[in-house]
Formats: C-alpha cells, structure tokens, sequence
C-alpha cells in the first residue's frame, strides 16, 4: 500500500508527527506500521524510559493523556503506543483537547482496529491538524491475490496462480491470517522459488484436489465424476468445507459467467479486465462458457440463491449438508 510506505519514508526520514491515530477494518497494516513506530523512533537506548504500551481496555483518555504530556527522559522524544484503542470508544473525543496542541515531543499511536472516527467529529478534524490518519480499508478478495504476489516478490518468491487461489479461497481477505501463513512457507520453501500447490497442500494443509476452487473447474468442465468426487468429499469434511462457503462461491462464479456471455470483447485480456480475474484463468471461464449458455447459467444463479437460504436455514429447517449438497449436484448437471 502507497500509504503506508510514505509513512515508513516520512518517519526514516525524520518526519514524525505528534499523533497517529491508525483506524480501520483491516487490522494488519495497523499492526505493521505500529510494529516499524515501535522497533524505529527511538534507539534501543531511549526506549527503557520513553517508550510505553499501553492496552484500551486497561487504560482510560485521562491517563492516555497525562502521560502524553510529560517530558522525555535524556532523549528528544517519548513514544507512546495505545493497542487496541477500539475498547476507548465511548471516550475517545476526548482526545479532542490533547490533540488541538500536543506535546511536540511525544509521539501518540492509537491502534483503533475494526472501527473508524466519525470525520463529522472534532475529535477527528483536531488529529488531522496536528497529526495522521491513516485509515486501513478491507481489500476485495479479487485483489488478494495481487497483495500476495507483490508481498512474495518482495521476499524473492514467486506463486503459481493456482496456489494463490488456493490461498484466497481458504483465507478470503485476512491479510493477517494470508501472511502468517506465508511466514511459514517462507520458512520452509527456499528463496528464488516458486510456491506451488503441492507447497500449500503439505504445508498449510490446504487440499489441491478438494477444494472449492477444483470443485468450480469440475463444474466448468461439466466433469460429472470429478465434481461428484468432491462433494462426496464436502459431506465427509463439512466443518472445514462449509456449504455456505461453497455456494457462496459458486454464485460468484456463475454471476461472473452471465456477466461473460455479456461482454462483447471476449480476447483474454478484456475478460480479464471485465470479470477482475488473473488472465490465467481466463480459459476456465471460455470452457465453462460454452457448457453453459446464458440461459442455463439464469438458472444455476436462480437454484443457488435458493440453496443458499436454505443452507442458512431459511425455508430448510435441519437439512443437513450432505442433503444441501445432493441437491447442488441436481442443480448443476
């Protein structure tokens, strides 16, 4: 993310506000850039008297506050890092005051995970005054896979497309959880190497024969025994292959289907632009294209949004997944 290098160059660079305030959904990037305040402000020297966590649901503003006015101890600044500040809140306009003239030489963080400041708000206006906002937004998952990539590149990996898939489809958007996973690969798989299906299945125990992802190829394919493989393997796993998951996906996939027939620039690089796919697996989509046509594709759509209810308990008291599943095998071939 642009953003958050312009706050690691600004602060090596020496360019260091009086408050952060860190907000948003996606909790990983609040973590990262805390992580870089916390390990590069101060020298290792400076730290044992003027650097100081503090946690939101042991603190309240007033003692956020006083502590942020003192003075650093033979060093020219004191950081103070507030984790997760989401548990202040109900109080946490009352960082308006402080922040309208902050001690210039302390540096405030809040880490205000899952939740934003009102903009309308004082509290708001008087940070972006005198401090930063940096609000750290959920990534689409059709944009996971790109974060993925350029996060591997950094390191000196590369990643099969498919591997990546593998990846979205079991993690969705947590980047968090993506890169803890990627730590361990990292450990693993050696430098210069490309990470494969095989490297996901054995070291993160992601199935690359029964996953989602195979199952939607099966489908495109209208490869009855493959497809009927799965879901037999679905209904033997359901805790870690949920029906809800699974239909949720396949609508994507056929929504992105109708959404094909559509289009009347059907060269790769268009229905990659248009469905926001890697051009990689452009080809699964022409295949399942011409298995079904648009009308055909309606009524998948049509039959999926009804399982999808009924996997969710409406209109299907108790079914259980093995049932929900015949009947998305009916639905499909």
């Amino acid at each position: 993310m642009d953003e958050v290098a312009k706050i690691v160059k600004q602060i090596k660079a020496g360019e260091i506000k009086p408050i952060y305030f860190l907000m948003g959904e996606e909790s990983y990037y609040i973590d990262k850039i805390a992580e870089f305040m916390e390990q590069s402000i101060l020298s290792e020297q400076e730290k044992g008297f003027n650097q100081m966590v503090m946690y939101g649901k042991d603190v309240n503003m007033e003692a956020i506050t006083s502590s942020a006015k003192r003075y650093p101890m033979m060093a020219e600044r004191q950081v103070i890092i507030v984790k997760e500040a989401q548990h202040l809140s109900r109080t946490i306009d009352q960082i308006e005051s402080y922040a309208l003239n902050p001690q210039p030489s302390t540096v405030l963080i809040f880490c205000y995970k899952y939740k934003k400041l009102d903009k309308r708000k004082k509290a708001y206006k008087a940070i972006a005054k005198n401090g930063y906002i940096f609000e750290s937004k959920k990534l689409y998952e059709n944009q996971v896979g790109e974060w993925i990539r350029r996060i591997l590149s950094g390191k000196s990996y590369q990643i099969a497309p498919k591997a990546t898939q593998m990846l979205v489809e079991f993690l969705g958007n947590d980047l968090s959880r993506i890169s803890k996973e990627l730590e361990k690969l990292q450990i693993i798989v050696p430098k210069g190497t490309e990470i494969t299906p095989s490297h996901i299945e054995e070291n993160i125990g992601i199935s690359k024969e029964f996953n989602n992802f195979e199952l939607r190829k099966a489908i495109g394919e209208r490869d009855v025994v493959k497809a009927a493989r799965i879901i037999q393997y679905f209904s033997q796993n359901p805790k870690d292959n949920p029906f809800v998951v699974t239909v949720s996906l396949l609508y994507s996939f056929f929504s992105q289907l109708l959404q094909y027939h559509g289009l009347k620039d059907q060269s790769k690089s268009a229905v990659a632009s248009a469905l926001r796919i890697n051009p990689y697996f452009v080809s699964e989509y022409q295949t399942a294209a011409r298995n079904f046509p648009m009308k055909r594709c309606s009524q998948v759509v049509s039959k999926l949004r009804q399982l999808d209810m009924k996997g969710k308990g409406v209109g299907a008291t108790n079914m259980s997944q093995e049932d929900l599943l015949k009947e998305l095998q009916l639905a499909l071939f």
